[in-house]
């Protein structure tokens, strides 16, 4: 990974802290993206020492507003002349109802929004790599969701981990739409491909969340598995030199498996692809390769 350029959302904790370390172990140059400067301070700072890769940075950015994922697109842009992989990793998760200042579900626009739109604003910096990888962290929780076109936020019947589910089955969705749209335009140098990182032992559970939610969170995730061990497959995707032409696909443990039935719903995919467009604002997503 020497040389390569690499950017990590949610990269000072969890699995994406220990998909940077690994990256920068690797020798790739490290940019993670969060939204505390202290905490993302304190992981560039045990990313550099872990790895002795002086080549880590952090952009500071509130992935659940639009204006701050174009922002910080706008920094990498200028850095880098190119991007060789991108980790949309970062995620969240509330028991209540909340809208972003875009008025949009937060789960919704932090673990899917934000995939799609920061993809988007790198597109043109991802092309120019000779083999570009995008690896989005999903879930098995989608084979439990379902997109609620007419009401994606929920707001009538609200539950958290409905509107999680409806989050990662939007990955997975995403994924599919566009390895189909790149292929579709001869685009073969850029693979993406979603994950699933197990039942993992983070913090998700315990943020913005009503106690009992917190309490059988912390009763399930006693069962999981470490951060290192949940980012192992995204670690894999990113630069093993094995899979480098496969894309399209949902991973499980460095191995590709099959996804829920409604994810190969095309259909629902270019549904979705249309309504993000319109809740990003984004008339051709490919605009930014003309």
């Amino acid at each position: 990974m020497e040389g390569k350029n690499c950017i990590v959302t949610g990269g000072n904790s969890g699995i994406g802290f220990e998909t940077a370390l690994a990256l920068a172990m690797l020798g790739a140059n490290v940019i993670i993206l969060s939204r505390s400067q202290d905490k993302a301070e304190a992981a560039v700072k045990s990313i550099k020492a872990k790895s002795q890769n002086n080549h880590v940075d952090f952009i500071l950015a509130d992935l659940s507003s639009q204006k701050s994922i174009r922002d910080a697109a706008k920094y990498i842009r200028r850095e880098f002349d190119k991007i060789d992989v991108l980790v949309n990793n970062a995620g969240t998760w509330f028991s209540s109802l909340e809208l972003t200042e875009d008025g949009i579900e937060r789960q919704f626009a932090v673990n899917h929004m934000a995939y799609f739109l920061l993809t988007h604003e790198l597109l043109a910096s991802l092309v120019k790599s000779d083999d570009a990888r995008i690896i989005c962290v999903g879930s098995d929780s989608h084979f439990h969701g379902k997109m609620n076109f007419d009401d994606l936020s929920l707001g009538k019947k609200y539950h958290g981990i409905k509107a999680y589910a409806q989050s990662k089955l939007a990955n997975a969705l995403f994924v599919y739409e566009l390895d189909r749209q790149l292929k579709g335009r001869n685009i073969h140098n850029i693979s993406i491909n979603c994950v699933q990182p197990g039942l993992v032992k983070t913090d998700i559970g315990l943020k913005h969340t009503i106690s009992l939610h917190g309490l059988a969170w912390r009763i399930r995730r006693m069962g999981g598995v470490s951060p290192a061990k949940g980012a192992e497959t995204s670690i894999y995707l990113a630069s093993s030199n094995q899979i480098k032409s496969e894309s399209g696909k949902y991973w499980d443990k460095c191995k590709p498996k099959p996804s829920s039935k409604r994810s190969y719903d095309t259909n629902d995919a270019a549904k979705l692809w249309k309504i993000c467009n319109g809740l990003s604002g984004i008339s051709d997503y490919f605009s930014t390769l003309e």
